[in-house]
């Protein structure tokens, strides 16, 4: 009787597994080292894997650290839609109100951070960043003021991604620049100001 072999290894599912090690590793040194400390070194060791590894799926601690954000995003993604109750300012508000939640959480803001300044002096990173990440999300953001804009409640002509910036960059550059105390308050009071503005006569 031949002995039963014992089955193969799962090779892709090894392959994912190291995967995900290494990007939790870079978020996680992210935010705990900063961008500047932070080095494929360091995150081999934390994953359990070979330096040559890392390099083999990606060629800069930034383009880690992106799919590391992108990782996030995949695991805590509930709809791919922004809200649309039909009351823009409330869906807008609750937007903001979760924005604002996670900036405030260090595990998330210090990671993001790190990225934030690297982006602001590599351009290649920005690059990669503003197709990866941004314009994404971006996206969602125009769809649903498209649809406010449809429905007559955002004046015909006005420029989808310079509303973008309007409603959403104030509580981003308050974050970045600590300018402030960022709150859900802060937020209302950035809607309610943009809307002010965006609303048709």
């Amino acid at each position: 009787m031949t002995p039963t072999s014992a089955p193969a290894p799962n090779a892709a599912r090894r392959r994912e597994s190291s995967r995900r090690a290494i990007l939790t590793a870079a978020f996680e040194l992210a935010g705990e080292l900063g961008y500047a400390k932070l080095s494929i070194e360091a995150i081999a060791a934390r994953a359990g894997v070979g330096k040559q590894t890392i390099y083999r799926w990606w060629p800069t601690k930034g383009a880690v650290l992106i799919d590391a954000f992108l990782l996030l995003s995949e695991t805590e993604a509930g709809d791919t839609e922004l809200p649309d109750t039909g009351d823009l300012e409330a869906d807008l508000k609750a937007v903001l109100h979760a924005t604002v939640t996670e900036l405030n959480d260090p595990r998330i803001a210090e990671p993001m951070r790190a990225l934030t300044v690297e982006v602001a002096t590599d351009p290649a990173l920005a690059a990669t960043y503003a197709e990866r990440l941004d314009e994404p999300v971006r996206e969602l953001k125009r769809h649903r003021l498209r649809a406010a804009q449809e429905a007559g409640q955002l004046v015909d002509d006005v420029d989808l991604d310079t509303a973008i910036d309007v409603i959403w960059g104030p509580v981003l550059n308050r974050w970045l620049l600590r300018t402030g105390p960022l709150t859900h308050a802060y937020a209302d009071s950035v809607v309610e100001t943009a809307l002010h503005s965006l609303r048709p006569a």
